[in-house]
């Protein structure tokens, strides 16, 4: 199964709406960059509801050894610079990104990507959710974007419809 490297808001997101097993539960190994690690860690000390990442043994923290020039580096922040980077140094893994910005970076520079609804799918797909649509009326709840033409293909996706 190829790594998936995973963002900062996936992590949040998803731990948000206690559904961060679902990472290790699609059989796939999951990794953080440095700078996601850092994100967290720093969002924990401020309050913010994130997992604490020393109780997560199957997560695996990595450092960026190369960092190629990104087109759109002025609208990406630090995690989601070390997603793409590292998803570049590590052929056959799969950046996990949500930000429209760091996505649109990952397309142009050929990286393989999903984001928190495309694993939201799979879950579904492979039995490990039962449904997709209580979940994105959750992440909305909490201040994930999802625009109504993306909820509707996510949902048509999931064999789903409101």
């Amino acid at each position: 199964m190829p790594e998936l490297i995973c963002d900062t808001t996936v992590v949040q997101y998803l731990h948000q709406v206690h559904l961060l097993n679902l990472l290790p539960a699609l059989g796939s190994p999951i990794v953080l960059p440095e700078a996601v690690v850092a994100e967290l860690e720093q969002g924990r000390v401020r309050g913010i509801d994130l997992p604490d990442l020393s109780a997560l043994s199957w997560l695996t923290t990595r450092s960026v050894r190369v960092r190629p020039p990104l087109t759109r580096a002025a609208e990406l922040g630090s995690g989601e610079s070390e997603v793409l980077w590292l998803t570049l140094e590590r052929p056959g893994s799969i950046a996990v990104l949500d930000d429209a910005a760091a996505r649109q970076q990952a397309i142009e520079s050929g990286v393989p990507l999903t984001g928190i609804l495309g694993l939201l799918v799979d879950a579904k797909r492979r039995g490990l959710l039962p449904a997709v649509s209580p979940v994105l009326d959750e992440l909305q709840r909490r201040g994930f974007y999802l625009s109504a033409r993306t909820q509707t293909l996510v949902l048509g996706h999931s064999g789903e419809t409101r």
